[in-house]
């Protein structure tokens, strides 16, 4: 009978158990609130929201499909008339400039023509100016060489007039 009325050990350790689980799951086990919040944001999201993605959805499906089959064949052609217009008038300019630089070639080719020729006029000139420069020279120093010459003469017969006065 003893036996029965004395409380066991294990008997007084359950709750003590009972009671460290339930501060456990207090303090530290946060599934239960996480899983209610996230329980109540998908009902509000749902709740507010409503159906306005597939409203807004339904929208662009049908944007899309207007664009795909009235703008942007129309953009299509308005492009294709456009850049055929756009070639045609480049090949226009195109052909333009280049017969803008043919004739620049030509009157640059015309102005080398012409410098060469004056070029070759000038050496000419040249060529003629110093061959007369040349001949002047002879002359002015055939000239100088006479009167040296002179000169010398009449110095030589002024020094034989001298040297008569001089023996006196």
């Amino acid at each position: 009978d003893r036996k029965r009325e004395l409380p066991t050990a294990e008997a007084l350790l359950q709750p003590i158990i009972k009671d460290v689980g339930e501060i456990y799951s207090r303090l530290l086990d946060h599934r239960p609130v996480i899983q209610g919040e996230i329980r109540y944001f998908v009902k509000e999201f749902e709740e507010k929201r409503g159906l306005r993605e597939l409203r807004v959805l339904e929208n662009l499906k049908k944007t899309i499909f207007e664009t795909n089959e009235n703008i942007l064949p129309k953009c299509e052609q308005s492009m294709h008339d456009n850049l055929n217009e756009v070639l045609e008038r480049l090949q226009a300019a195109n052909d333009m400039i280049h017969r803008l630089q043919e004739k620049e070639h030509e009157e640059r080719k015309l102005q080398a023509d012409k410098l060469m020729a004056g070029e070759e006029k000038r050496l000419a000139q040249r060529e003629m100016f110093l061959k007369e420069q040349q001949n002047k020279r002879e002359e002015v120093d055939e000239e100088h060489r006479k009167a040296m010459e002179r000169l010398k003469e009449q110095y030589s017969a002024m020094e034989k007039e001298l040297a008569k006065y001089v023996s006196f």
